[in-house]
């Protein structure tokens, strides 16, 4: 399959990647038809995805009958009016609805706007009116309807609701019952140019509103270097990304880059988290290849690994924040697996990673994806030498590279102010080492100054992970008269170590800094609570936490 879309498909070295990786763009390119139903065509009885939920349901379904289920809802949609251009957001949840559905907008050339379960009413009318939603799609259950149907007085663009179930309440259409009477799929003659909008995101906002991020439809052949070379995948691989459908991970992780490969999605429909939930899936389907957030390998590694059989695991990866170095060695110590991580946004594809034929670094996000021209730059906009922290760019020229952005929708200001003068500015920063890795610090606006001296958040994490005491922790910057900022610690502690959540234990862990890194860098303030706010991506809100402070 990849052959189809590059001029080389395998690669032996760093050097060899960023000389030798080129393109092959098709005209009008459409990953439902381009690639789903080309693996249909070739490899039908081929597993694409497996499902299972908390109930034990489990669905496996082959190439062959995905592109069945796909044609059928994409005519079941074109027959509530829904067509090219048109927007549909999805709160889908993990329900296997979602593959079928993202296949079958792809296929009417509409737009899709995927999200979280977790909207509340003002949420949901935000996006219908920002993005002009005309339909949604949503799990059929209590709390998410109440908010889509409480928004509906407050959204005019919105035409259509449709519900898979198992509540259908009056207003909706029922997806399950009304799909079996669509007719036969008539593809359009023309569903879209590369250059159309496919996909658009509303960012997880660790500050202010979320942004409409838009991708067209060359953003999923942008995917193909993050399921094929970051993971790693093969056509007998099975994947599992921890994921929820409503945030840009997915797409990484449970999509597009993994069906290039020809590999099996595999998806894990749980209402919540544990650590023991995910080990006991890779045990049961013989997960090969695995992704999630560094959260997830923080709760991990403190299970007893010697209760599971995870000898099908083979690959690793991590992304969504950097990977604390003590986190990347506890768990190779526990499983023998080296984590590759890697680094991009919702509005990018992977821009940094560490690939299978480099040797990965603990803490580092690795090097430059060869789809992109990054560097580091200086406020000033010079560029910065190895050593020196910078904010991490993506250097366009004339031609926009493949997996980024077209814009932020309806906010040409918001645009120009990220994307000027032939530079994307991603906003976050790093610093790069001589062999060419780069190393987070944090957002240009978590960086902390303090007595004269630029402190990165990340920096000050990695040291306290390194204690046994410590299961998550944000730092941030805390106003002071007299050195401008202090560093403030904000730690969830082990079950075990809560007793002793005490004046002893905030000396201890300020020693531990001192020990682990530069003395300037320990907090002088450390505050211990039960969780850290986070994104639904699970990204920590460290600006939730300064608002917090700020505001006493």
């Amino acid at each position: 399959m990849i052959e189809r879309f590059l001029t080389q498909t395998s690669f032996s070295s760093e050097e060899d990647f960023k000389k030798n990786l080129h393109f092959k763009i098709p005209e009008n390119f459409n990953f439902a038809y381009d690639v789903m139903d080309a693996w249909a065509d070739e490899a039908p009885e081929k597993t694409a995805i497996i499902w299972t939920n908390d109930d034990g349901e489990e669905r496996i379904t082959s190439f062959g009958r995905l592109k069945e289920e796909s044609d059928q809802a994409a005519s079941y949609l074109q027959s509530l009016g829904i067509g090219q251009g048109d927007k549909v957001m999805l709160i889908l949840k993990r329900r296997y609805e979602w593959w079928i559905t993202m296949l079958a907008l792809h296929k009417l050339g509409a737009i899709v706007i995927p999200a979280t379960h977790m909207l509340t009413r003002h949420d949901v009318i935000y996006r219908n009116n920002r993005a002009s939603v005309k339909a949604i799609v949503c799990v059929g259950e209590e709390y998410v309807l109440s908010q889509v149907e409480t928004a509906m007085d407050e959204s005019p663009t919105v035409e259509t609701l449709v519900s898979v179930g198992p509540i259908v309440p009056k207003g909706f259409h029922d997806w399950h019952r009304e799909i079996g009477y669509a007719p036969p799929f008539v593809k359009p003659r023309h569903p879209n140019d590369n250059e159309d909008t496919m996909l658009m995101y509303f960012t997880s906002g660790t500050s202010g509103e979320p942004k409409m991020v838009a991708h067209d439809f060359l953003y999923a052949l942008g995917h193909l270097t993050t399921g094929v070379f970051w993971h790693n995948l093969k056509e007998d691989s099975i994947h599992l990304t921890v994921a929820d459908t409503g945030w840009g991970k997915a797409v990484w992780g449970k999509f597009y880059g993994q069906w290039f490969a020809g590999a099996t999605v595999f998806v894990f429909d749980h209402e919540k988290f544990t650590a023991e939930k995910i080990l006991r899936q890779i045990e049961r389907y013989k997960i090969t290849s695995f992704c999630a957030p560094p959260t997830i390998y923080r709760f991990m590694i403190r299970e007893d690994f010697s209760k599971y059989d995870l000898s099908s695991l083979r690959y690793c990866c991590t992304a969504g924040e950097a990977l604390n170095p003590a986190v990347f060695d506890r768990f190779k110590e526990l499983t023998g697996i080296t984590i590759y991580e890697g680094f991009g946004q919702t509005e990018t594809t992977m821009t940094l990673g560490t690939m299978p034929w480099m040797k990965p670094k603990p803490g580092s996000m690795g090097k430059p994806n060869a789809q992109y021209d990054i560097d580091l730059l200086r406020p000033d906009g010079t560029p910065c030498e190895d050593g020196e922290k910078g904010e991490i760019v993506v250097r366009v020229g004339d031609s926009k590279p493949i997996g980024l952005f077209k814009k932020y929708y309806r906010d040409p200001e918001l645009t120009h102010e990220a994307w000027h003068d032939g530079i994307y500015h991603t906003g976050d920063v790093a610093w790069r080492d001589e062999d060419g890795y780069y190393w987070f610090v944090g957002r240009t606006d978590d960086v902390i100054k303090s007595s004269g001296y630029r402190i990165g958040p990340f920096e000050v994490e990695s040291a306290l992970m390194t204690h046994p005491a410590v299961v998550e922790c944000a730092i941030t910057g805390v106003p002071d008269e007299i050195r401008g900022m202090v560093v403030k610690a904000t730690i969830v502690l082990g079950k075990e170590w809560k007793d002793r959540a005490g004046e002893e234990l905030v000396k201890e862990l300020q020693n531990h800094v001192k020990h682990e890194t530069a003395p300037y860098k320990y907090p002088r303030i450390i505050e211990f609570v039960d969780e850290l706010p986070k994104t639904i991506s699970g990204k920590i809100r460290r600006v939730e936490i300064r608002q917090k402070d700020n505001s006493k």
